[in-house]
């Protein structure tokens, strides 16, 4: 049996990181599933998910933790199926919104999403300069699932409701490629 576990690193970033988790991952036998990662700040961030045969769970870990050593904060969750499938029939639909950066922007965004019980898969948010005028846009990309209860139209409809409310364009098309 294998077994899945959803590694979290965060710490000061350095070239060979990456390079070093996925060598752990190899010499324990584990496939890197879904991942990632990315440069916040002076940080780097890294999720993935690793499936690793039982008998060598421990020793992944165990090497996994080693790299706190080199002030890294290493999480690993063992996750199940069941929780893979929990959303199973629900429809899932790419939501891009940007606009004029302000305080609270992306919490009004994902309080409606959570409100109409939909459930953020990924989300990706930037701050950019606009061209002409140097104006700080955050621009918000996500894959979101939608109950089977709740239509296109109304999801289009109260999301650029929100989108209007804070000056953002906004978005909504069918995502393809789960």
């Amino acid at each position: 049996m294998a077994k899945d576990l959803v590694l979290t690193l965060t710490g000061h970033d350095k070239i060979g990181i990456v390079e070093n988790v996925t060598d752990l991952a190899l010499k324990c036998k584990s496939n890197i599933g879904d991942s990632r990662m990315a440069h916040l700040g002076g940080e780097f961030a890294m999720m993935m998910l690793l499936t690793t045969p039982d008998e060598q769970c421990e020793s992944l870990q165990e090497s996994l933790k080693s790299l706190e050593k080199d002030g890294f904060t290493i999480n690993i969750v063992e996750t199940s199926p069941v929780d893979s499938i929990k959303y199973s029939g629900w429809i899932p639909y790419q939501i891009k919104m940007t606009g004029a950066d302000h305080e609270g922007v992306i919490h009004d965004i994902t309080r409606h999403l959570t409100k109409h019980n939909i459930n953020i898969e990924n989300m990706e948010t930037s701050i950019v300069s606009a061209p002409m005028s140097g104006t700080p846009l955050v621009s918000l990309s996500a894959v979101v699932v939608v109950p089977p209860d709740v239509s296109f139209h109304d999801l289009e409809e109260g999301l650029e409701k929100v989108g209007d409310g804070l000056n953002m364009d906004t978005e909504v098309t069918p995502f393809i490629g789960r």
